[in-house]
């Protein structure tokens, strides 16, 4: 590693393959179960489970940048609002998927709303901030 918090090659793609395997997963559930788009096929159990397996790996994703990337990026001062809005709805996500699995079903269909608005919106973000440095360095090449 060549710079204070610049993630190794292995957990950059670790994190963005995680986050965006949780996200895409959380999609196609969305489409599928909510929607009702090609419901036999994005709405099923099976998808549902890959994507709790994948927020698993995303939340250990997590963990393996706070310590130093986090803390890096607070110190420079660079994107700022889209990693501190990233964490803030990691959290979100993180809290209104556990109340979906631990929940009293009184505030299930309210949560349900929560987490996959909370989750588009990270999605964008995520996208915006996990990309911001492949976009800068491709204007430099030109």
């Amino acid at each position: 590693m060549s710079r204070l918090g610049k993630m190794p090659g292995w957990q950059r793609t670790f994190v963005i393959c995680s986050m965006m395997t949780c996200s895409i997963t959380g999609l196609m559930y969305l489409l599928g179960h909510q929607f009702l788009i090609q419901k036999s096929t994005l709405g099923t159990y099976s998808v549902l489970a890959a994507h709790g397996v994948a927020a698993l790996l995303a939340t250990l994703a997590l963990g393996s940048v706070l310590p130093f990337h986090i803390k890096a990026g607070y110190k420079s001062k660079k994107q700022l609002w889209s990693g501190f809005s990233q964490l803030g709805f990691l959290a979100a996500l993180l809290v209104s998927g556990a109340l979906l699995y631990y929940g009293p079903e009184e505030i299930r269909d309210g949560v349900i709303e929560t987490h996959w608005v909370v989750g588009l919106l990270f999605f964008a973000i995520f996208i915006l901030h996990a990309f911001t440095k492949l976009r800068s360095a491709i204007n430099v090449d030109v």
